[in-house]
């Protein structure tokens, strides 16, 4: 990169941080992921990319400190409980921590977690999600907990096969710090993204949230749209976005990008109740279809055998299953409504005749 020309290092590093370090993340390539974006910020950034890796280097010796001083009741807790475990802290990314300062719109000194703690227990399978909760519990008896920043990804892994817990807690000196919790099967699975995923999966027969949502892009490529630039958009609205997690009406959880409306979530489900969708009831209220779903929503479609899609519904569905579905049955109509008029006017040709 360094000896290419600066249109050259722009282009390479934009579709980087556009296709290749979300796929990376939606894959579980969290390493490559990490320096996908650093690499490219390097180049789309460098002013910036060079003062945060400074500031970096000239707070480490305060930030190794701070980690040992925070580390230390907790490494004593955890052996007291007799758990088998590795714990250490690392530094946030360079990208990570300027994309905090963009959207908090703060210093860099004000970023308030520089840095992770994780750990990672020796853990048997079915004794893995009990123990996570149990190191948690250890955690927030020591430090006081945010309450908006626990992500459960044990009870809930993502789609890409990632599980953890994640806090953020109260730290000595007022200082907030993200704690990560894994086993060191969820660790591999984290740090080798699909090699882990094949690896443990082997022997079993089911089909889990990563199986599913693979299986989605593969029949996404093969319905691939001949425009590249909507077939990357909707690619990257579809499958490289964070999830939300909505709830059928019989409690079911099914996993959907963010920013989906109703309609996305009736086609999820099936293209036949996604075409004859009029409405739907979210959290027990009525809504149209283009309504925007929230995590943690619960959702009922209502449908009608008098419905059909229509050219609008395109304007606010972001799944590339309800975008090709949608196009497939206006296209359909549309040759319907073409053979009705051809058939019609030989007709007439004839009674002219």
């Amino acid at each position: 990169m360094d000896s290419m020309k600066r249109e050259k290092q722009l282009k390479i590093s934009s579709e980087t941080v556009y296709i290749f370090a979300p796929l990376a993340h939606r894959m579980g390539l969290y390493a490559i992921k990490t320096e996908f974006e650093d690499l490219a910020m390097k180049y789309l950034e460098p002013d910036i990319y060079k003062d945060i890796a400074r500031r970096l280097a000239e707070s480490r010796r305060e930030r190794t400190r701070y980690i040992n001083e925070f580390i230390k009741p907790i490494r004593e807790q955890l052996e007291k409980s007799n758990f088998n475990f590795e714990i250490y802290g690392r530094p946030k990314n360079i990208h990570s921590i300027w994309n905090k300062m963009k959207t908090k719109q703060v210093a860099f000194e004000e970023v308030y977690d520089l840095f992770a703690i994780r750990i990672i227990l020796d853990s048997t399978p079915e004794k893995e999600k009990e123990e996570c909760w149990k190191v948690y519990s250890l955690i927030t008896d020591e430090y006081t907990p945010s309450i908006e920043r626990l992500r459960d990804w044990v009870s809930n892994p993502k789609a890409n096969g990632y599980e953890a817990l994640h806090t953020t807690v109260m730290g000595p000196r007022g200082k907030w710090v993200e704690v990560q919790i894994r086993t060191k099967r969820m660790n591999e699975i984290a740090e080798k993204g699909l090699a882990a995923h094949w690896k443990y999966k082997e022997g079993t027969a089911t089909e889990n949230r990563f199986d599913k949502w693979f299986q989605q892009i593969r029949e996404t490529l093969n319905n691939e749209d001949p425009d590249s630039v909507n077939f990357l958009q909707e690619f990257k609205s579809s499958f490289l976005t964070e999830e939300i997690y909505i709830y059928t009406p019989k409690g079911d959880i099914k996993m959907l990008p963010a920013g989906s409306s109703a309609l996305d979530f009736a086609f999820s489900i099936h293209s036949a109740i996604g075409a004859k969708t009029i409405g739907a009831k979210v959290n027990h209220k009525l809504v149209p279809i283009s309504h925007k779903l929230s995590s943690g929503d619960q959702i009922e479609i209502i449908t009608s055998n008098k419905q059909k899609p229509s050219e609008d519904w395109l304007k606010f569905v972001v799944t590339a299953k309800a975008k090709t579905k949608i196009k497939d049955a206006l296209k359909e109509e549309k040759n319907r409504l073409q053979t009705k008029a051809n058939t019609l006017y030989k007709g007439s040709w004839k009674v002219w005749a």
